[in-house]
């Protein structure tokens, strides 16, 4: 049998019976914390576009577009959600690095409202569904953040979201493999979009077209059924010669929600940020007035995608190590409002970051596993301040973000589009998904819609 075939056959066995009780756990966090940030997402402008873009399609409305009260095509609903979810950069992190809930995520829900979906199907497609695309990360052996070719979620994403649907859909073994060939054909976004409005579709667009791909199959069109071990297909295309199949035959038990697991975001931003964050967090107390910082000098890893000495917007500031450090040492964070045009135009932010030096190291791995930020801060008197970030709260082989932070972080991001009773609904249903029957399901979705 080809890889493919194998890892089909595997992942059309795994049921929610396969899930341990913390795998439980740490899906049913993903459905309340995918949820929450959607709704705060959609106050941003790119994602206020991309409803009325949608809007104008006119599609027949069986699935909710969250946060606009209308509906539209499931596919498009799971565009427009999956971007939702991404574009405040609030979602949590993988290893290797991915955004794997928006891309799927959404094409549950989408699903979820035209058929009979438990909890515990939702709970099953989405460990699934995560799990294939970080296999998938594995086996290219690309771990680095800063010199990938193409934006992860938008690499691996559609393979997630087809996967996911391919569960709730009920696909046998040679119909998935079908949907992966299908789904392998609809990957790839530029790296050179991140920073812009356009970086959320990556993710929006991997859950439609992954989505797209399991319902083709489900219909009996075909793709190539061996994508991953093709001489042309996408393991050597998109990943090169470092790409190893067999790699993805570990999918299963612990699973990957587990083991390595994921980071909850606590700052709206790109990951690598949050060591600047933190960094700047830490010497905030130490500064008895920002005019008297003279000089400050930061060292990361080299990833240049980030480097950012003045961004001219709030969404530029979300991939900026100087203005995302400026901020922690000026505010003591960073949150949802830091990220405004008006305030990257702040003049003690513009002065702050005209003071900033940056040094990227190649010494400093640049993972977000390994790496580390450091800062130095001198004063007007000569007084230097140091400190160094190893890692942001909650990162990997760190206690993980507690239940009452979690729950600060998804409250504030739901008191932006919903009364205090109705977030309260949606999170006590959230936080059982897994006992709730497909109204449940559909009651949840409502709540957020």
């Amino acid at each position: 049998m080809s890889v493919t075939a194998q890892l089909c056959d595997t992942i059309v066995a795994t049921t929610y019976a396969s899930l341990s009780p913390a795998a439980i756990a740490a899906a049913r966090r993903l459905v309340l914390d995918g949820l929450a940030i959607t709704l705060a997402g959609t106050e941003e402008e790119t994602i206020q576009i991309l409803a009325e873009h949608y809007r104008g399609f006119g599609a027949r409305g069986d699935a909710t577009a969250i946060g606009f009260g209308f509906r539209t095509a499931p596919m498009l609903a799971a565009a427009l959600n999956g971007a939702a979810m991404h574009v405040l950069d609030f979602e949590p992190m993988w290893f290797p690095s991915n955004h794997a809930l928006s891309t799927t995520l959404p094409a549950i829900l989408a699903l979820a409202e035209t058929r009979d979906v438990s909890g515990q199907d939702l709970i099953a497609a989405l460990v699934k569904g995560v799990e294939i695309q970080g296999w998938v990360r594995h086996a290219g052996h690309l771990y680095e953040t800063g010199g990938v070719r193409f934006h992860p979620p938008a690499l691996v994403g559609p393979m997630g979201s087809a996967v996911a649907a391919g569960h709730v859909l009920g696909l046998s073994s040679g119909q998935l493999a079908n949907a992966l060939g299908i789904a392998s054909s609809r990957c790839g976004g530029m790296a050179a979009n991140i920073g812009t409005m356009t970086k959320s579709t990556h993710c929006g667009h991997a859950a439609m077209l992954g989505l797209e791909s399991a319902m083709l199959a489900a219909r009996g069109f075909t793709g190539n059924p061996e994508p991953f071990e093709a001489f042309n297909g996408y393991g050597r295309m998109m990943f090169g010669e470092s790409f190893q199949p067999e790699d993805m035959l570990n999918f299963g038990p612990p699973f990957r929600i587990i083991e390595p697991g994921y980071a909850v975001k606590m700052f709206p931003s790109q990951f690598g940020t949050h060591f600047a964050i933190t960094a700047g967090m830490t010497l905030h107390p130490q500064v008895p007035d920002p005019a008297r910082i003279r000089a400050v000098r930061l060292k990361t890893p080299v990833m240049q995608y980030v480097n950012r000495p003045h961004p001219e917007t709030g969404l530029a500031g979300k991939f900026s190590l100087q203005y995302t450090f400026a901020n922690g040492l000026l505010r003591g964070g960073a949150k949802i409002d830091t990220f405004t045009d008006d305030r990257v135009r702040d003049a003690d932010m513009a002065a702050l970051l005209d003071k900033i030096a940056i040094e990227m190291s190649p010494e400093i791995p640049a993972r977000f596993d390994r790496m580390w930020v450091e800062a130095w801060v001198e004063l007007d008197d000569g007084t230097v301040l140091h400190t160094r970030c190893n890692g942001p709260k909650g990162i990997w082989g760190s206690p993980p973000i507690s239940e009452e932070d979690h729950l600060v972080k998804v409250r504030d991001c739901l008191s932006r589009r919903l009364p205090t009773d109705r977030a309260e609904a949606l999170i006590a249903l959230a936080r059982r998904v897994e006992t709730l029957d497909p109204a449940g399901v559909r009651e949840m979705i409502a709540l957020a819609g």
